[in-house]
């Protein structure tokens, strides 16, 4: 599976078990775009992850960490946590300081 496939799958079910229809999406993204991103037709962009979210009244890593679980299967959702936790603590500490507040 693709990743924009992936992604697909994941909004579709998160929007579904919100009960949400692709209409309810108007204000930032038109039914037909958002039909080719279920559909695994189109990638979106970083910010058109965040307005889907927003919408779906998730985080944006939500939406990404569903993705990558329809994408790696045979990891569940803690391995993927605990993965992230360590990368983010890992790069914490390589940077400075001043790098850490932005």
């Amino acid at each position: 599976m693709e990743p924009k496939q992936a992604f697909g799958q994941a909004l579709k079910a998160l929007r579904t078990s919100k009960h949400l229809t692709q209409e309810d999406f108007s204000q930032v993204s038109s039914r037909t775009y958002l039909s080719t991103l279920e559909r695994g037709l189109k990638s979106p962009t970083l910010e058109k992850v965040g307005s889907l979210a927003a919408v779906l009244d998730v985080h944006p890593m939500t939406l990404l960490a569903y993705t990558y679980l329809q994408l790696e299967r045979k990891v569940d959702l803690e391995d993927l946590i605990a993965r992230i936790r360590k990368d983010l603590a890992d790069a914490a500490l390589a940077s400075g300081p001043e790098e850490r507040h932005h």
